[in-house]
């Protein structure tokens, strides 16, 4: 349902006519609450998933196959389907369908699916003669082998992933988010069931990993079916007129072009760091002021850290961000369609405020919190103590910045939504370069912390910058207004930020398991009441509005 289809009564009526409309407010939280639900299910079960992985593979050569195999259907994932087809599909869609009603509609969606379906299966048909050449002519060895079968085993997972990206995009531009949101958690179970069965019936590790990889295309497939049978109840289904739409699949594609990029530089911004924790960390056995030769800026398990870290900043990037990027996109896409730029304007101050709101003491609480939380997640077996503190530290500044990464994923969308995909690539650009020059600098002061920490930084100058230029070019941002929202954040934040340390404080020391259980969670209950009624005192009612409309407040 769009927000001009919801009717208000003046009681309902916001003061403020800047606001976002309470019933408006409803609409996104009432979207944002499923998306964000099945995702941190999605999360907590692929957690579960690799515990599993782990169990019956360990760490050796077999299961870093399967990881490698498994990243190329994943990156098509990333970049076509979850981020530049869908950004770059959902306004037309839009467009058509307000325009020109459901056959119109039906015609796009048709000749889309065509079209990345072969221009997909082209793609993966060649890299599947290209795989079998080198498996069968080439000396690759043994684990060669297995990552080149494994390899070609999921990559048809590629076309199924990003066909289903775009069917999902129709459900949500149709505020219908919980089949789309619910993918994800159908691969999880799919893959968890089958190495739980295999695991039961053949002690084979070969045959075991390569029952789970075609239980992954299988996955796709039963997802792309599901979500198939949700768009036709949706009321879109296939057009035999498809080819009239053909001009609007190559805006599509064209459109698509800078997205990618600006997905890209997303990538690799992580990847950099990754890449430089790997070539300047010191040998195993290196002890600084006894060994001569290069002074190595970085010590070993630097990467190994950096990606621990970067999966735990990332964990409330996903359930929340994205989750509210999911169900602001279409909204604004709709009203900058229908030319109501004031209501674009409105769409992206809530969302903006509601990243203040959420992404502040989630910063704040992810470096308060680093070390309670590599403990208890990495601290066991071969990972030690000395491990853990690092990527402690990692976390910590990678930290404070997810209020950053969360605001650039938020006002990515709001370019987007107007057909603007220049700026946000070239602030990307910059990021990247400065993200870069950082890391060779800071890493001479603060080691692996200097890397995570340029990561933070650039994201902080991208989102200032990003926002900056958007509201200089539209003008559709309400600086007040979020303004508020800040000052009423940090206040809220301050009480989070001593309750946090006052209860880590009266915590027992021990190794104990229970004792890493409860210094990680009681200081997170404690900081969440603590929040909560530091943003009831101050009046910050964008928390509680995504938890449901009868807890917010004017």
């Amino acid at each position: 349902m769009s927000s001009e289809s919801v009717q208000t009564t003046p009681e309902d009526a916001d003061p403020d006519p800047t606001a976002t409309p309470r019933a408006q407010r409803g609409v996104i939280g009432s979207g944002f609450r499923v998306v964000s639900l099945f995702t941190l299910l999605s999360r907590v079960m692929g957690l579960a998933r690799d515990m599993l992985m782990a169990g019956l593979f360990g760490a050796g050569p077999l299961m870093d196959s399967f990881s490698v195999a498994f990243r190329v259907p994943n990156v098509f994932r990333r970049m076509f389907g979850e981020g530049a087809l869908t950004t770059a599909f959902l306004p037309v869609f839009v467009r058509e369908f307000d325009r020109s009603g459901t056959d119109a509609a039906n015609r796009l969606t048709t000749a889309v699916f065509v079209t990345m379906s072969s221009v997909l299966f082209g793609i993966v048909l060649s890299a599947e003669l290209l795989l079998m050449g080198t498996y069968y002519f080439l000396p690759v060895g043994s684990e060669g082998r297995t990552l080149i079968a494994l390899t070609a085993e999921m990559l048809p997972y590629a076309v199924l992933i990003c066909l289903v990206a775009q069917l999902s995009a129709v459900l949500h531009s149709l505020q219908r988010f919980a089949w789309p949101a619910f993918a994800p958690v159908l691969l999880n179970i799919i893959w968890m069931v089958s190495a739980s069965v295999v695991a039961l019936l053949t002690d084979d590790p070969d045959r075991r990993i390569h029952v789970i990889a075609w239980s992954i295309l299988a996955a796709g497939v039963i997802q792309l079916v599901t979500i198939g049978i949700a768009t036709q109840k949706a009321g879109i289904t296939f057009s035999p007129d498809w080819k009239e739409a053909r001009p609007l699949v190559r805006e599509v594609v064209r459109a698509m072009m800078p997205v990618l990029f600006v997905t890209w530089i997303t990538q690799v911004n992580t990847v950099v760091d990754g890449l430089i924790a790997w070539g300047l960390a010191a040998p195993p056995d290196y002890v600084p002021g006894r060994d001569e030769g290069f002074p190595w800026p970085l010590e070993a398990g630097t990467a190994s850290a950096l990606y621990f870290a970067q999966r735990m900043y990332q964990f409330p990037q996903g359930v929340f961000a994205i989750a509210l990027g999911t169900v602001l996109f279409p909204l604004m896409s709709k009203h900058a369609e229908r030319g109501e730029f004031s209501q674009v304007g409105r769409d992206l101050t809530y969302g903006m405020r509601l990243v203040v709101a959420i992404g502040v003491p989630a910063s704040v609480g992810l470096a308060l919190l680093s070390e309670p939380i590599a403990v208890l997640f990495f601290e066991r077996g071969a990972f030690t103590a000395e491990d853990a503190s690092l990527t402690a530290r990692c976390i910590a500044a990678y930290g404070i910045g997810v209020w950053a990464y969360m605001g650039l994923t938020i006002i990515h969308r709001g370019f987007f939504a107007l057909g603007d995909r220049q700026r946000p690539l070239s602030m990307g650009i910059l990021a990247m370069a400065l993200n870069t020059f950082l890391n060779l600098t800071l890493i001479w002061f603060l080691a692996a912390t200097g890397l995570a920490l340029s990561t933070a930084i650039a994201a902080m100058v991208q989102l200032f910058l990003t926002v900056a230029i958007y509201q200089r070019q539209n003008g559709l941002l309400d600086d007040r207004s979020i303004g508020a929202t800040v000052i009423r954040t940090i206040a809220a934040t301050a009480l989070m930020g001593v309750a946090c340390l006052m209860s880590m404080s009266w915590l027992p020391g021990d190794e104990s398991l229970l004792s890493r259980v409860a210094a990680l969670v009681v200081p997170i209950v404690v900081s969440i009441a603590a929040y909560a009624v530091g943003a009831k005192l101050v009046g910050l009612r964008e928390p509680f509005d995504l938890l449901g409309r009868r807890l917010s407040t004017e």
